[in-house]
């Protein structure tokens, strides 16, 4: 898990794919012109982009963006500029603005984008998509991402609520999580008791902005999640599970 402040952007990694959950962006707020600064703030440039190469990750076959918030695909466009991106997935649900100037930018470069899938295929193993339905609010129309590697369960919730997470345990059969990616940055409208009582994660992390104006991580979500070892952006930093002989290593910025 990446920390980009308030927003979300993580890397899945094996022998020969590489996979970036969202790229973060940073909400530009209205400033006077003393507050303006040259500098440039691009979260992939200054980080994602650096990351990846320290790591000697050259390409990434897979961009998700798990719906077209600012927070969660902001960056796409610098990325899609400035490193090797093979492949795009959308969600389920119509594109909005910041997707549909996505699309045009992928499009001139002639990468190919889907939208709305079920799984797939990362070496030998798979990404789950759980759809369910469509949604009015464009956060629970949020890809979620349901995975096993070498053993682990890991799950990725974007910004989904309460509603998609009722429609998801009605589905799906999924219950002990190993790592579990919070709902909206720790927001009251996500994370219920039901939820993370059915799922009942072993690790949950919680990727948010330091002294963020929204309050998040949320007190009672905090208190839901109570029976699991919680990991912040906001706190820890960038947060690393590296699977080694079959084993989970944690690994974060403060450790």
């Amino acid at each position: 898990m990446i920390d980009v402040g308030q927003g979300d952007s993580l890397i899945i990694s094996s022998k020969n794919k590489t996979v970036l959950i969202d790229t973060g962006g940073k909400v530009k707020y209205k400033q006077e012109e003393w507050q303006k600064t040259n500098k440039d703030s691009s979260i992939v440039k200054n980080i994602t982009i650096p990351l990846l190469k320290s790591k000697g990750l050259k390409k990434i076959d897979f961009l998700i963006i798990t719906h077209g918030d600012y927070d969660h695909m902001g960056e796409a466009i610098n990325l899609v500029n400035n490193f090797k991106v093979k492949k795009v997935i959308f969600n389920c649900g119509e594109f909005n603005y910041l997707e549909k100037e996505l699309i045009k930018v992928l499009d001139k470069k002639k990468i190919k984008y889907y939208s709305c899938i079920k799984e797939l295929n990362i070496d030998n193993n798979k990404l789950y998509f759980l759809q369910t339905k469509e949604y009015d609010n464009e956060n629970d129309n949020s890809n979620v991402i349901y995975t096993e590697l070498d053993g682990y369960r890991f799950m990725f919730m974007g910004d989904a609520g309460v509603e998609k997470e009722k429609d998801i345990l009605n589905k799906y059969n999924i219950s002990g999580i190993d790592v579990l990616k919070i709902g909206h940055h720790g927001s009251k409208t996500s994370s219920s008791k039901e939820f993370i009582n059915e799922i009942n994660p072993n690790y949950s992390i919680i990727s948010v902005g330091k002294n963020n104006r929204y309050g998040h991580p949320n007190k009672e979500v905090l208190n839901n999640l109570s029976d699991s070892k919680i990991y912040r952006t906001d706190q820890d930093g960038s947060i690393m599970f590296k699977i080694r002989n079959n084993k989970l290593k944690i690994k974060t910025c403060s450790s």
